[in-house]
Parts: C-alpha cells; structure tokens; sequence
C-alpha cells in the first residue's frame, strides 16, 4: 500500500510548523469543473492590475484570521522544489473555466454573481452508507489543511498553489464504498441562468464529468480543495468544493461538484466526449506524451517569461507512479 508522510505533502519546513485548523465555517462561491482543454497555447498573461474580485452573494465567514493572506507569508513561499507560491491575484484571474467564458481574465469579473449557498454534494452509487454532505458539515466534519501542490495546465502553463482542503479518501471511507466499486465519477453544477458559457451554443456538453480510478481517489494526494492562500474558494478557482489532484493535468481538478458517484465501469468525461483524440481517462502528465497540437516537453510558469521542463506526473512521480506499474503510460493518456 502506498504511504506518504505529510511532509511530502507540502514542504518540510512548513510541514513541521503547520497548524492544522479547523475551518468552523468557510466559503460561498462556486465556478465549476478545471477545465484545461481549450484551443491552441494560451499567450503569456501580463499579471492583472485589477483588485480581486469581491464576492458579491452571501457567503459563510472567512477562514480562520491566521491564514488570511492574500501574499505569501514567511515559512510558506515555496514548494517542495523551492518554487516560489504564485500570488494571489494570478491565481484567481487567470482560469480556465468555460462554464463562465473561453476567455481565462474574463472568469473572475464574469462569475462575481454566482450563487453558492446553500451547497450540498450527494454521494451516491456502489456504496453502503450514501449520503449528501451540506458544504458547512463538510468543514465541521473534515480536518482542513494547507497543502502546496503545482498546477499543471494540458496547455502547457503551470502555477503553484497553496490549496486548503482535505483527503478525497477521507470523505470515500465515511460512505463506506463496496467491494465491486472501481471508479469514482465527479458532477459539477449545471446552471445555465448564472453561467453564461452553459446558456448558449458550446462543443462542450454540460454539465461537466471527470473520474478517477477509486485507488487514484484514496491516494493521499488527491485533495477536495475548500480555500486557498487560507481564503474561502473564489467563484473563478470552483467555490465552494473542487478537486485537487496534482499530478494530473488541470482538466482533470474538476471544479464546484455537486455529485460523486461510485461505479463498476470507468466514467467518460467531458473532454474524452468532446476530443477523443485528444484527452484521455487518465491525463496524467507526461512530457513524453505530446498534445496532437503542441508538445508538452515544457512549460510556462505564469509570472516568469522563460519556459522550463515538464516534470513527469508533475513532479510526484514518488508518490503516484505505483498506481500505473505495468501499464504503458503512452498509450493510456
């Protein structure tokens, strides 16, 4: 069985000062689904000058004042590389999130309005204690945690990200999943009256699915991500409940689920609905496994000009690569 010690979870030095908190009462805000796929390579973003967007629905109170920061603070700059955290401001106006727009700096203005209270999450299919979580029992329930995980986008850009959130396995083990279960399909929001990119004509069918094998599920990596830099979600990054798995491309992090389902056949997501020719089940990334339409041998970390090399299963390979023995990760993107 694979085991992973907290500390390679997130850097040492923050591992072994981290406070694990609690978060009494967290976000309101909802985006949905990580959807990385779009057309072509993305230009380099001037980092906005515009200030955060505010979230303009009610919301829940914020995350303890400990971790309200909108910077990085001293003893969390880094991952476990020594990559510098990206800021704030990057993180949340630059997105991928075609529910609002194809347009990544239009995400945030576009979902300012979105309603995420109240927000529930049914939990259903192969297991013996279904349930359906309301998003405050979630916070009261599962211990939350910073965790520093790299982002790395099918378009070739990569951000660095301190997420807050819990193990999706933790959430799994309270529903009890049964022995024929082999998958885990996520459902994100449908809701056309708030979403522009939902009400009209679009190659993507609605609303949007991802899946994971359940042993890629229960890997200490793959994260329900309820904040970020110690701030409840915004709209644009999936308030207020996405996924996490980072070493995966970002399509795969689906954002703002509502449904989670455990089956015995693997699910078809939406981008293997929309090209599959081009995205697969798995999406892990591989720099040795190009895009039809451009490589992905490097990547562009928003906020630096340069380009770097793309590290195989995003630089996780330790912790993941166990889960995929014997099979050729090649020919199964």
């Amino acid at each position: 069985m694979l085991k992973i010690r907290s500390s390679e979870i997130t850097p040492e030095h923050i591992y072994l000062s981290r406070r694990k908190f609690m978060i009494g009462i967290g976000s309101a805000a909802v985006g949905a689904l990580a959807l990385a796929a779009c057309d072509g390579m993305p230009g380099a973003p001037a980092a906005s000058a515009a200030e955060p967007v505010e979230l303009a629905t009610a919301k829940l109170p914020d995350l303890p004042a400990v971790l309200n920061h909108s910077e990085p603070t001293a003893g969390a700059t880094t991952d476990e590389l020594g990559d510098g955290l990206n800021t704030f401001e990057q993180i949340t106006h630059y997105n991928n999130y075609y529910e609002f727009s194809v347009d990544k700096e239009s995400v945030a203005p576009l979902s300012q309005g979105f309603n995420t209270l109240p927000w529930n999450i049914e939990v259903t299919g192969l297991v013996n204690q279904p349930k359906t979580f309301a998003f405050e029992d979630i916070l009261k329930q599962f211990t939350q945690e910073e965790r520093i995980y790299r982002l790395r986008c099918v378009e070739a850009w990569s951000m660095v990200i301190p997420w807050v959130g819990f193990s999706v396995g933790d959430l799994l083990k309270q529903v009890e999943p049964k022995a024929e279960a082999k998958y885990v399909q996520f459902t994100s929001v449908m809701r056309p009256e708030e979403m522009p990119g939902q009400s009209g004509r679009s190659f993507i069918e609605w609303p949007y699915v991802e899946g994971l094998r359940i042993d890629e599920a229960m890997n200490p990596l793959a994260t329900f991500a309820t904040g970020m830099y110690g701030k409840p979600l915004e709209p644009a990054n999936g308030a207020p409940f996405r996924l996490v798995t980072p070493w995966k491309y970002g399509f795969k992090s689906i954002k703002g689920i509502v449904k989670i389902e455990l089956t015995d056949t693997m699910p078809e997501s939406t981008w293997m609905k929309a090209a599959p020719n081009e995205y697969g089940f798995y999406a892990n990334v591989n720099p040795e496994v190009n895009h039809p339409r451009w490589s992905q041998a490097t990547e562009r970390r928003i906020g630096e000009l340069g380009r770097r090399d793309t590290l195989k299963f995003n630089g996780y390979e330790e912790e993941v690569a166990s889960l995929y023995a014997g099979m050729d990760l090649r020919e199964n993107f």
